[in-house]
């Protein structure tokens, strides 16, 4: 080479204490962590996160979200303390708690206990905190186990010049793995500064060079606002200035040195955060406005126009931090490239398109650039491939009576001749609602899991989830199931939270036989990877409990058979609760049906993954009947009107809740149409695709198109 650049990264930091490779303990890095990380909280448990910085309070804000118990352990006496003083981290702490994590600062690990998986972790206090899984996110070393092997100088990162050189000129280094004047960075904006100048030394253009990196962070926690900026430590030669609102919780400090904004920590409310940011970086003198600098930009003799400030920077001003993409950019893009849309902005300019806390100023731009033309509400279009959302897409679908996907694309205009993974779906969906008794169901349309009828795992083998209804059972019925295991050698077996069974580690190959065998026991498909209806769970009802007021077993059954095969926008889940006890969880899921003494109430619009909410009240009915018939008609209705992946509780908020009532429980000629309109799509979806299969449809799904192994290739 002429040139070499080393771009290795950095690595997690694992706490060198033992039982740090037992099985249950993570890093928080990857997808394949996430993955790992909800995988294990669909089981529910406790977790516990070691580290209190921006990625540990995350992963602890997100594994809650998703049901485990969390605990946080740090180190040190206040979260965060990089970005963070003792008052902003007393009121983080004091918000994670309430969300129901549990925080432990001061605290070291000593170790992790277990036996061949991780069970628990023990602190140097004595204590032991039960575990069934660790996550280490205690922060990121530079690798630079390349760079030392070759003979380049290293401290803790790859020691390089103003121009990102080596102590070997001919070697560059950029990232997380380098030390730039004694400061390395985990943070993605310096590293696109550095980038700038890689480039520019690469090209052996003259420049400054990189001169180091003043950097802002905001923690990435749904509902906790949170920002820092630049150096905060107290001083002899600085001066603080700090807004504190209690009842709020809203908090402000600004370190002050020679009249220049030098640090800054927001707590409670950052809307400001980008503009003391960039005063900071510009080392504005801030003199004049100095009493009402704490208020913000409105009261600090800046305009009383919020997009005045925004307006009034240069173009060289940086906007999104995470992508480096400044101003200028981002509205020569707009004006260019015609772009009417954040999310047209997003893909070409990658402003707001990852963390997301720059998205305000980003649409004040285009409020600038624009002027009245730009409406944030206006449609978004289902993809790039059409102007077009998915409300006018349905309508026109319908009135023009269009009946295939080329047709729907020539008709509509489309800007591709295939469209894309995007739209191709949710076409499919809308063609199989609108014309169940004509449309044939273009599978090469549907994702994998659709097309093969089962989940794919990350290891290329497949799940199976026969449906069992109502979450009962028989003894034949089990001893079907494990002789299909053993028959098939198949490596696991899990009681899903749906009351189902998972038989996970299936070869593609060895499906349909896997079906052939199922279905001889009366099993058909559980539809576990389905837009569509997934499980009904009961408790049991009158049949036992003795405070059962329905039979709620009879009626979950009766829903699923009534109900199963039928595609929706996105999964629906269903469950029946035989007394206000609610052991079937029915007030947290899509539909949900409460029983009652006077009969049963109905519930919908609630979720329990990565939003938890819980339902809303339908209504009340006295009879069995009566209840399907209002599940039935609400379920169509979603069928009709919601957006393809759009789930039930995000359907009903965008609608309105008054409204869906109206039209389900108010009216009952409409109620009547809905509910006969999906008995007639059921004669048509209500068939078995895994006794199909068994018959030989799409054979060629499940068939290798060669077998290929080491010697014959060798050969």
């Amino acid at each position: 080479y002429d040139r070499l650049l080393i771009a290795t990264g950095s690595l997690p930091f694992i706490l060198p204490v033992p039982g740090a490779t037992l099985d249950g303990v993570i890093a928080f890095r990857d997808i394949a962590d996430v993955r790992r990380m909800i995988a294990t909280a669909e089981g529910g448990g406790r977790a516990v996160v070691i580290g209190g910085g921006l990625l540990g309070l995350e992963a602890a804000n997100g594994l809650r979200t998703l049901g485990m118990d969390v605990t946080v352990i740090h180190l040190m006496e206040t979260l965060m303390e990089r970005q963070l003083d003792e008052a902003a981290g007393f009121l983080l702490r004091r918000e994670l708690e309430g969300r129901g994590i549990e925080v432990l600062t001061g605290a070291s690990t000593e170790e992790i206990v277990g036996r061949s998986a991780v069970e628990g972790v023990k602190l140097k206090d004595g204590r032991t905190l039960p575990a069934d899984l660790v996550v280490m996110a205690a922060g990121i070393r530079p690798n630079i186990t390349l760079a030392r092997d070759a003979g380049l100088a290293c401290n803790r990162g790859i020691v390089v010049d103003d121009f990102m050189r080596t102590s070997d000129p001919a070697i560059l280094a950029v990232g997380e793995c380098v030390e730039h004047r004694g400061q390395v960075y985990g943070l993605v904006a310096p590293i696109w500064e550095m980038c700038r100048v890689v480039g520019t030394t690469l090209a052996e253009e003259d420049g400054e060079g990189y001169q180091g990196s003043v950097i802002s962070t905001k923690l990435k926690v749904t509902g906790v606002e949170v920002f820092s900026a630049g150096d905060f430590a107290s001083g002899d030669d600085r001066e603080d200035i700090v807004f504190r609102d209690a009842a709020r919780g809203v908090y402000k400090r600004l370190v002050i040195s020679r009249d220049r904004i030098i640090g800054a920590v927001l707590y409670g409310d950052t809307q400001d955060g980008s503009w003391y940011f960039n005063l900071l970086r510009q080392k504005e003198n801030i003199a004049e406005s100095r009493e009402t600098l704490v208020f913000g930009p409105a009261l600090a003799g800046a305009s009383q126009d919020p997009n005045a400030a925004v307006a009034a920077l240069p173009d060289t001003s940086e906007i999104c931090g995470c992508n480096g993409v400044c101003k200028g950019a981002i509205v020569n893009a707009i004006r260019e490239k015609d772009l009417t849309t954040l999310d047209s902005v997003r893909a070409h300019t990658k402003a707001s398109a990852s963390c997301g806390s720059c998205t305000e100023l980003v649409e004040k731009l285009m409020v600038l650039t624009l002027g009245d033309t730009y409406n944030p509400a206006a449609v978004e279009p289902i993809c790039a491939c059409t102007d077009l959302g998915h409300d006018e897409v349905r309508r026109l679908i319908k009135a023009k009576e269009l009946k295939t996907i080329p047709a729907v694309m020539q008709e509509l205009e489309w800007k591709t001749s295939c469209g894309c993974a995007k739209c191709r779906p949710a076409l499919n969906y809308y063609l199989v609602c609108d014309w169940p008794d004509e449309y044939a169901d273009d599978y090469q349309s549907r994702f994998v899991n659709e097309r093969v009828h089962a989940n794919i795992q990350k290891d290329g083998t497949y799940s199976v989830v026969p449906r069992m209804w109502g979450g009962m059972t028989s003894a034949k019925e089990l001893r079907a199931i494990a002789d299909v295991v053993d028959k098939f050698a198949i490596p696991a077996v899990k009681v899903t939270g749906g009351q189902r069974i998972d038989m996970l580690g299936i070869a593609k190959e060895d499906l349909p036989a896997v079906w052939a065998d199922l279905g001889k026991a009366g099993f058909v498909s559980g539809q576990a990877y389905a837009k569509g209806l997934r499980t009904v769970k009961t408790c049991v009802g009158t049949d036992w409990c003795r405070f059962g007021t329905q039979d709620s077993t009879g009626l979950g059954i009766r829903i699923e058979r009534f109900m199963w095969g039928s595609w929706t926008p996105a999964k629906v889940k269903v469950a029946v609760s035989g007394c206000p006890r609610n052991c079937a969880e029915a007030t947290c899921k899509d539909v949900g049906i409460v029983c009652v003494d006077s009969g049963y109430e109905i519930h919908f619009a609630g979720a329990a993954g990565l939003d938890i909410k819980g339902t809303e009240k339908l209504g009340t009915v006295m009879a069995e009947d009566a209840a399907l018939e209002h599940v039935v008609a609400l379920v169509q209705m979603y069928r009709e009107q919601a957006h393809y992946l759009e789930r039930i509780y995000k359907w009903a908020k965008r609608i309105g809740y008054d409204e869906i009532r109206r039209q389900i429980m108010d009216d009952a000629e409409r109620r009547k149409a809905l509910f006969d309109r999906f008995v007639f799509s059921q004669k048509f979806a209500q068939v078995d695709p895994w006794s199909e299969r068994v018959s030989g449809k799409d054979k060629h799904e499940f068939r290798p198109m060669a077998e290929i192994g080491f010697s014959r290739a060798a050969e």
